[in-house]
């Protein structure tokens, strides 16, 4: 969206946020995202915010279609996960469905750190990945088996398109020999609704305070009420990703994602927690697998990284382990040698 669209539309969403400017906008795109339009909106007297706005095509080099009411399921995402974790989120300031568009508080890099860069940096904070563990359990554990919160979150069209289509059915495509497991983990997700899921809970897009290390989930387009293993391996898979890929860190990485995965099978009813844990462990391989061969490769592993993550991930999807310490200490072994 240009510059002029957004000085458009962007003063009536501010008067409706209370947050009128006065004086001109400044608007300026910050770098990287390929889901949506992100622009750091400057007003008048100096404030900061953020505005969003969905984008139709993805920025990816194969063609992904997405829904664009993802944005208006996002704010919701992002309210009610503030409420259960205090800090969790940033403050939906303003929604404007009929555009698209959510206004956001601005965080700014001076109080806040970008997980992602700190790994790829060769920085593993200790304690990080058990309060991520540790928020996401308590969001899933507040929102389990809530039928009000599931009829908000009906979002299975969203949720295919943005990930079960783009990562496990192409995968399937791709690895046409492990076509069946790899389905029928696409379907036992797809089936499999629990409790509230972000569905990209991504280094990328979690935020660590610098004061006290608190984390900040952003970008919640892929909201949806199904499986909350889906977050869990979604994260866990990141963090393996990134052992293969950061030397330094390949011994601490697989130690730092049991340490997640445990933070936040424990929020968990205990009666689901076996079933849980079960389903983490047979999708956990699958995204491995995708962030290579799927629809959106991650982009820094070069080819031989690549192969290696192949030969991680192939045994495992096509015969899955029963517990995730088994796929980390897999991991963990792979990356050692």
């Amino acid at each position: 969206m240009q510059d002029e669209d957004w000085q458009a539309l962007l003063p009536p969403l501010l008067a409706d946020a209370g947050l009128a400017s006065q004086g001109p906008l400044t608007v300026e795109a910050p770098t990287g995202g390929v889901s949506s339009d992100i622009v750091r909106v400057t007003l008048g007297d100096g404030r900061q915010l953020c505005a969003k706005r969905a984008l139709s095509k993805l920025k990816v080099a194969s063609d992904w279609q997405a829904p664009l009411e993802r944005n208006h399921f996002e704010a919701a995402w992002l309210r009610r996960a503030g409420r259960i974790v205090p800090g969790i989120a940033p403050a939906v300031l303003a929604e404007d469905k009929p555009n698209g568009i959510v206004l956001l508080d601005y965080l700014p890099p001076e109080d806040f750190l970008l997980w992602k860069a700190e790994l790829l940096a060769g920085r593993a904070a200790p304690g990080t990945p058990e309060k991520v563990g540790d928020a996401l359990g308590r969001i899933h554990a507040a929102t389990f088996g809530d039928a009000e919160v599931a009829a908000e979150f009906a979002t299975d069209q969203l949720f295919d398109a943005l990930r079960l289509d783009p990562y496990l059915r192409t995968l399937a495509a791709r690895q046409p020999a492990l076509a069946g497991p790899i389905l029928a983990c696409l379907e036992a997700t797809r089936t499999t609704k629990l409790a509230l899921v972000h569905g990209d809970v991504s280094p990328k897009n979690i935020l660590v305070a610098r004061a006290d290390g608190h984390p900040v989930l952003l970008d919640a387009e892929c909201a949806w009420y199904g499986d909350p293993a889906f977050d869990a391996a979604f994260c866990l898979n990141h963090l393996l990703l990134k052992a293969v890929h950061v030397r330094p860190l390949a011994g601490v990485l697989p130690d730092q994602a049991t340490a997640l995965f445990a933070a936040w099978l424990g929020h968990l009813p205990a009666a689901a927690r076996a079933d849980a844990a079960r389903r983490t462990a047979v999708l956990l391989p699958c995204l491995m697998l995708a962030r290579v061969d799927g629809k959106s490769p991650v982009e820094y592993l070069d080819s031989a990284e690549q192969q290696r993550v192949r030969d991680i991930a192939m045994p495992l999807v096509a015969d899955p382990v029963a517990s995730v310490e088994e796929v980390v200490a897999r991991v963990k072994a792979m990356v050692a040698g």
